[in-house]
């Protein structure tokens, strides 16, 4: 049996306790600008130098840059046109609520990602990965809560991150009337995006709770009724898996950007959120073996986890350059609004995630022989990590703060709370049970694989 730690314990309750400060003071902080005066001479403050003529120039000039480059999305809503420092106060006000949904999203991500790969390994009755189970269901304990969080902030922030909340937006003839927005009222309205994503989720840990239920059981049963049972209980999540994380990834992560949509985004958060969770698997396997838990684990069932995350991130790389590509060469300009807003005022984080999402695991474990090296795996994860964070960052940020986005305390904040959250949840998850899924058909063959 697991014992989780007072060190790790503690660990991760300093997270949430500095997550929290951190969460607070962007609030605070966002809050200090109250009127389109406070916005003012923080405009003038930043460009303090230039002289006034071209401070009053510039900010002419970004307001007309930013309002073709969103399509006029963010600065004209029906016959309402803001000012650009009404514009600059609502992106300011909107950057703790962004920073919180792109942190909670992101370890949310990694859990659903966890639960496919391991819905995945049951119904492939594969023979390599039996001793990792109980660290997967370790990980997908965090789905249920995780979500639950998603949707949390999600309400209570409202219009802050989905433009199609505002009020009137539907309505014709009210100021933030959007016809291409009430045109699509017919999906994107609140009291259908909570019923799907309960739906979701409910769906997400039935299975859940039934696969570990009966991966449990099996450990003292006589036959293999319960490992069927989980069996066909996977090959029917995955179907209903690829459907729910499809319309998840248009509701919680494309609805920001309304007047834009890809028929591969579903596949995209798909590839991001797959990588991450084999990636947290492998981290935390690799954890407790550290701390002699998993004696039964080798270096071939390391290899082959390095190998998953060396072949999805190829996988993901396919995927943004699909979209990119088709997107680009078409030259459509409701469809190129999308990438000419990271392009112009994300260009260090829309590219430097590639790098660190494809460049970087290429280089580092292309080679098999690395993929059994543990620091070199950790290495590559962390990278990994944070260039799906950065990914999920760059699907949040344009559509809410617009140019204004930083790394700062929010975000960062934010990355600490849920970090904390989820250690904490994930390794209770772990005391459970034994670490050993002992009664599984395979698992003679998984203790004694060898690639």
């Amino acid at each position: 049996m697991y014992t989780f730690s007072n060190k790790l314990k503690t660990f991760s309750i300093v997270l949430i306790i500095l997550g929290v400060i951190g969460v607070g003071y962007g609030f605070w902080d966002s809050h200090k600008y109250e009127t389109e005066e406070d916005v003012k001479e923080l405009l003038a403050s930043e460009h303090h130098g230039h002289g006034e003529v071209h401070a009053t120039a510039h900010a002419d000039e970004t307001h007309h840059a930013d309002a073709d480059a969103h399509g006029d999305e963010s600065h004209v809503n029906g016959g309402h046109e803001m000012s650009h420092e009404e514009h600059v106060l609502h992106q300011i006000h909107n950057r703790p609520w962004a920073a919180l949904y792109v942190a909670a999203f992101f370890f949310f991500m990694i859990a659903l990602g966890a639960l496919a790969f391991y819905g995945i390994q049951w119904a492939a009755q594969a023979g390599w990965s039996p001793v990792l189970f109980r660290v997967m269901e370790g990980i997908t304990y965090y789905v249920l809560p995780g979500g639950l969080i998603v949707l949390a902030i999600a309400f209570f922030a409202d219009s802050h991150l989905f433009v199609w909340l505002k009020e009137g937006v539907t309505q014709p003839g009210h100021e933030n009337y959007d016809a291409l927005v009430a045109g699509k009222s017919g999906w994107l309205n609140k009291t259908g995006f909570f019923i799907r994503g309960l739906i979701f989720l409910g769906g997400w840990s039935l299975y859940r709770y039934f696969a570990r239920k009966f991966s449990i059981a099996q450990d003292n049963a006589d036959d293999n009724k319960n490992f069927k049972k989980t069996f066909r209980i996977s090959a029917a999540f995955l179907v209903f898996y690829i459907y729910t994380e499809s319309m998840m990834s248009w509701d919680w992560i494309m609805s920001v950007d309304p007047h834009w949509f890809s028929t591969l985004f579903g596949w995209y958060v798909f590839a991001s959120m797959f990588v991450s969770g084999i990636t947290v698997i492998a981290m935390i396997t690799m954890y407790l073996k550290s701390r002699n838990y998993l004696p039964f684990v080798n270096d071939s069932h390391l290899h082959d986890l390095a190998k998953f995350m060396f072949a999805i991130s190829i996988f993901w790389t396919y995927l943004w350059f699909s979209q990119f590509m088709l997107i680009w060469y078409s030259n459509i300009p409701e469809e190129v609004t999308y990438f000419v807003t990271r392009f112009q005022d994300y260009q260090l984080p829309f590219l430097g995630m590639v790098a660190m999402n494809f460049i970087f695991p290429l280089l580092i474990l292309m080679n098999s022989d690395y993929k059994r090296i543990p620091w070199f795996v950790v290495m590559a994860g962390i990278v990994i990590l944070c260039g799906h964070y950065i990914d999920v960052f760059n699907m949040i940020m344009p559509a809410t703060v617009g140019d204004r986005w930083f790394i700062g305390i929010p975000e960062i904040g934010s990355i600490l709370l849920f970090a904390g959250l989820f250690i904490l949840i994930v390794f209770t998850a772990l005391t459970k049970v034994p670490l050993l899924a002992k009664g599984n058909p395979f698992i003679k063959e998984s203790e004694h694989f060898h690639y």
